[in-house]
């Protein structure tokens, strides 16, 4: 399978609402997961009223899958720390897949209010990394 094949076997997996994707060709196998995303129309009537009230965080997701790193090398400091300010374009971690380094800029200025992921996890399309506070 060429790089660009399973690039657009992710993106389609990714627009579909799908949790699980396996395919076979030729000897190649390919198997993608990803946790269901409730709805606000799945969550029980049981649950307390307060979390109805709350504001939803803001989170910046990863834009493919692989392997989140904090740092541009395991020597260096990490580009962004829990408190840290940061400016819209500024890198704030790299994701790893096909031994292809991207960067995760921030959306807009804000504030990293916590990491979610730890370094060398592997992440998912979609997944939060960071829950930010525009500022």
């Amino acid at each position: 399978m060429e790089l660009q094949e399973l690039y657009g076997l992710m993106d389609r997996f990714a627009a579909s609402g799908l949790t699980s994707l396996e395919w076979e060709h030729e000897g190649e196998r390919v198997a993608l997961r990803r946790e269901p995303v409730l709805s606000a129309a799945a969550v029980p009537a049981s649950l307390p009223a307060v979390q109805a009230e709350e504001e939803p965080a803001e989170t910046v997701a990863a834009p493919l899958v692989g392997v989140f790193y904090a740092a541009p090398a395991p020597e260096e400091p990490p580009y962004v720390t829990a408190g840290a300010q940061v400016k819209k374009g500024d890198t704030l971690c790299l994701i790893e897949a096909m031994k292809m380094m991207s960067e995760v800029p921030a959306p807009a200025d804000c504030v990293i209010e916590e990491i979610l992921v730890q370094d060398g996890e592997a992440v998912g399309v979609g997944e939060p990394l960071f829950r930010v506070r525009r500022v």
